[in-house]
């Protein structure tokens, strides 16, 4: 029987999944960074968290919070920045009597 993503209740990620102990802080925390943007161009950074209950032993991870930055505006060159190079062109007529 498949879960639905929407029937997933959230946890709080503090508390112990075994034995339900509140944990002031984690032991470990580390954020992630998602590799492409969503749809509006936001990038999405995950800060993950490493728990250990006092009571029972018991260890887990949990995502502690997830943040969407803003979308970036593309730069703007300005005229001084923008540089071309030099355009040569070549007849292909003229490659036929080289050789």
């Amino acid at each position: 029987m498949a879960r639905s993503r929407r029937g997933k209740k959230q946890r709080d990620p503090f508390v112990c999944p075994r034995c339900g102990t509140r944990v002031e802080e984690p032991v470990k925390t580390w954020t992630l960074v998602s590799p492409f943007p969503d749809k509006k161009g936001r990038i999405t950074v995950t800060v993950m968290g490493s728990f250990r209950c006092p009571k029972c032993g018991y260890t887990w991870r949990a995502v502690i919070k997830k943040i969407k930055t803003e979308a970036a505006a593309p730069a703007a060159e300005s005229e001084e920045e923008k540089r071309e190079g030099e355009i040569i062109e070549i007849d292909l007529d003229d490659l036929d009597s080289i050789e």
